[in-house]
């Protein structure tokens, strides 16, 4: 009988071993809590391994070759569409381009090697048009059969109704909007659920988003609020790096201390590719831009910063007090303005990559600090500031 007991013994205590092993083995698949350095899961799976080695600005997934889709980026050559265009070609997308054909179809940006450009450029396809012969955009794209759209410039929803016609199965609908559609309030951040203007100068977009929502078809609508970064059209950081240069002060209306938000385009780009193919994205509106927001004092400072310039002299004025006419004096609205990002976080697993002075710094590198920019310094509004500063001390 006690041999028996000390076998029973034996046969419990190492089952109880098993099951500690079998527990501990179990926490290790779980987010560890305790640091910064355990905050991931430490059972690190293939998919994750390959998201730490994405280059800047790619998508966090790579897609399959079962998944490659027939896709037309309305609009392509300026900007967001630049961007946008190069990661669905390296994810094996076949993506055409739909535009005018006015501008070339690709151009080699700054710090892309030769090889990287031409290889982007042997597979990147051209589809000449104008969007606005309707005629045109129905029998093309029917002829064509696309999968996907990413309509990056479309402002009116006239423009939009000939393409779904033409693709009746078509599989998604990608929309650039606008964070601009939200009505104004004393409430912020704006979350995709506030109430819009239906007067805003966006009206169109919201017109747009109101369609995709009536017609029968899957739709993504992205709302951007103040994008930036290389080739950028909007005279946003562009605006202030030309009066750093010159080494003019800079004119900011109010106290400066107006709460706005920026994102790159980079980032941009990449929650777009987030929301191809993906469930949680269908007839889903995301806002995005950077994680945190600036005040416009902290914008002119950071932009200094980033292009390597010295602490700028910022000189606060009262818009009421001039009538500047037609001319734009200042490069963002007169108000707060920023919207929550949490929901594409949550709902694509996306996440800006880059915190606004190291965005500004690429953006200043790779453009205007190699002595590109889209619109030459107009200081006529500054001038009529600063003298009637001078005149008034």
């Amino acid at each position: 009988h006690r041999e028996r007991r000390v076998e029973e013994s034996k046969q419990e205590k190492k089952e109880r071993e098993m099951a500690a092993t079998a527990s501990l083995k179990s926490s290790l698949l779980l987010p560890s809590p305790i640091s910064d350095f355990s905050s991931a899961a430490l059972s690190i799976s293939t998919q994750a391994r390959r998201r730490s080695w994405q280059p800047r600005g790619a998508r966090m997934q790579v897609a399959a070759a079962a998944d490659s889709k027939n896709i037309l980026v309305m609009g392509g050559t300026r900007f967001i569409g630049v961007f946008l265009s190069r990661l669905l070609v390296k994810e094996g997308h076949q993506v055409t381009l739909f535009t005018r054909g006015k501008a070339p179809i690709t151009q080699q940006l700054p710090g892309e090697s030769d090889a990287e450009y031409a290889e982007f450029s042997s597979k990147v396809l051209h589809l000449k048009g104008d969007r606005q012969d309707f005629d045109f955009v129905k029998t093309s794209l029917a002829a064509k059969g696309f999968d996907v759209v990413y309509d990056i410039n479309g402002r009116e929803a006239v423009e939009v109704a000939p393409i779904l016609d033409a693709l009746p199965n078509l599989e998604q609908y990608i929309y650039c909007s606008s964070a601009g559609v939200y009505l104004k309030s004393d409430l912020l951040p704006h979350f995709e659920t506030d109430a819009v203007d239906p007067k805003s100068r966006h009206k169109g977009k919201l017109e747009t988003e109101s369609l995709l929502e009536t017609r029968d078809v899957n739709w993504t609508s992205i709302r951007p609020v103040y994008i930036y970064g290389p080739l950028n059209y909007n005279p946003v950081e562009e605006w202030f790096f030309h009066r750093l240069k010159a080494g003019r002060p800079i004119p900011v209306p109010g106290a400066g201390n107006q709460i706005t938000q920026l994102g790159h385009v980079k980032d941009l780009a990449t929650a777009f590719v987030l929301a191809l193919g993906n469930p949680k994205a269908s007839k889903q509106v995301f806002n995005i831009s950077g994680a945190k927001y600036v005040t416009f004092d902290g914008l002119a400072r950071a932009c200094a910063k980033a292009g390597g310039f010295p602490e700028p002299e910022i000189v606060h004025y009262n818009p009421k007090d001039f009538d500047f006419g037609k001319k734009k004096a200042f490069p963002f609205r007169d108000q707060h303005f920023f919207a929550s990002i949490e929901k594409a976080t949550l709902e694509l697993g996306w996440k800006p990559e880059y915190d606004l002075v190291e965005g500004l710094t690429d953006s200043y590198n790779l453009d205007f600090g190699r002595g590109t920019f889209r619109k030459a310094a107009d200081f006529t509004t500054d001038d009529m500031i600063l003298g009637k500063k001078l005149v008034s001390v």
